[in-house]
């Protein structure tokens, strides 16, 4: 089989998805091989694949589910995860991240997908796509493991700017309500401030700010404000969706991450130290493979960066095939549920007339 780089059959995915193949810490086989699965698991998607013709077209000639739903965009150049933002945003116009943004502020992509470095990808994407009205910063949104009936918390801003102000913090409510709303179909989400502690005199002046701002708009919008929370319920049941900083909430979800990681690795140390303790692996295997699936970072790979005029997925620099795949249905079902309109909508209708983020 040989690729068809330039004039794919991308009408046999109703969904088109932009993707940096050069983004990760994998490479580009990875990349590749996570859009196998995807086309695999989804008749209704396309792909257009960002990079370095020559080392692109014989990893998709390997994959047959690719015959006729994958192009290829070359680009030279790759941003590194070592590369400043600022200079990449001056310098980066021939990379396969730029060239992957590109393709959702055509319109010719639905969402740009990419493992690359974070910074110059909101960079690019901010420079590119512009925000929406009424957004002063933009945010990075991910999906938390927790004990709600839905398995998971929405929890912003992750990383996309490690300060926001009060009324940055009212912003990333309503964006993540949104979110709430529309991936894990909640008509009232519930929304906590995460602080040090749920004490309405706790935490600094620009939480208190915005505690007032987003308790004035919970009964406006159409979501339920529970007032602070703290780190135990990103993984709890009070709320559905966490607010915080970008700094605070970046340190948070690497910390749950590695933890998980760590007890993954105990487990299985404890269940390799005895003939006894390994038949009682073997017995409890399949209670243990649920629950590694509920808490594998893999599975629930992709951080959406909320209030630009286009939608971007961050995943993981470190995903795997298995990474990739679940980042690209993130990014095919925000686009068929048609979220980054919505998401503006909602904004523009919540916030002041001047300003104009469901």
């Amino acid at each position: 089989m040989t690729a068809q780089p330039d004039h794919p059959n991308a009408k046999a995915g109703h969904t088109l998805i932009s993707v940096d193949a050069m983004g990760g810490d994998e490479g580009p086989a990875a990349i590749v091989a996570g859009c196998a699965l995807s086309a695999t698991a989804n008749p209704d998607i396309g792909f257009i694949l960002h990079g370095p013709r020559d080392q692109l077209e014989p990893l998709i000639a390997k994959r047959g589910e690719l015959s006729g739903r994958c192009e290829i965009r070359h680009a030279t150049d790759v941003v590194t995860m070592d590369d400043k933002p600022s200079q990449v945003v001056r310098t980066g116009k021939d990379s396969s991240m730029w060239s992957a943004i590109e393709s959702v502020r055509s319109g010719e992509a639905a969402v740009a997908v990419s493992c690359g470095n974070t910074g110059a990808l909101m960079a690019m994407s901010m420079i590119r796509l512009r925000k929406l009205p009424g957004v002063n910063r933009p945010a990075i949104a991910v999906l938390y493991p927790s004990s709600n009936p839905q398995g998971f918390n929405v929890m912003l801003d992750v990383g996309a700017d490690v300060r926001a102000d009060a009324d940055d913090l009212l912003r990333f409510a309503l964006m993540g309500t949104s979110y709430a709303r529309n991936g894990m179909e909640l008509e009232r989400p519930r929304v906590g401030l995460l602080n040090v502690g749920t004490e309405e005199h706790k935490g600094r002046t620009e939480l208190k700010e915005a505690y007032d701002l987003i308790r004035a708009q919970g009964d406006a919008t159409g979501f339920e404000f529970v007032g602070f929370v703290e780190g135990g319920d990103i993984s709890g049941n009070r709320a559905d969706v966490i607010v915080t900083d970008g700094f605070t909430g970046n340190v948070a979800i690497k910390t749950g991450e590695g933890t998980a990681s760590m007890i993954g690795n105990r487990l299985r140390e404890a269940f390799k130290y005895s003939p006894l303790s390994r038949l009682a692996s073997l017995l409890a295997y399949t209670s243990l493979r649920r629950l590694s699936k509920k808490i594998d970072p893999r599975r629930v790979n992709g951080g959406v960066f909320l209030g630009l005029n286009g939608t971007v997925v961050k995943s993981h620099g470190s995903a795997d095939a298995t990474g990739i795949s679940a980042a690209i249905k993130l990014a095919a079902q925000l686009s068929q549920n048609k979220f980054n309109d919505k998401l503006a909508a909602r904004v523009a209708a919540t916030l002041p007339a001047e300003e104009s983020v469901k």
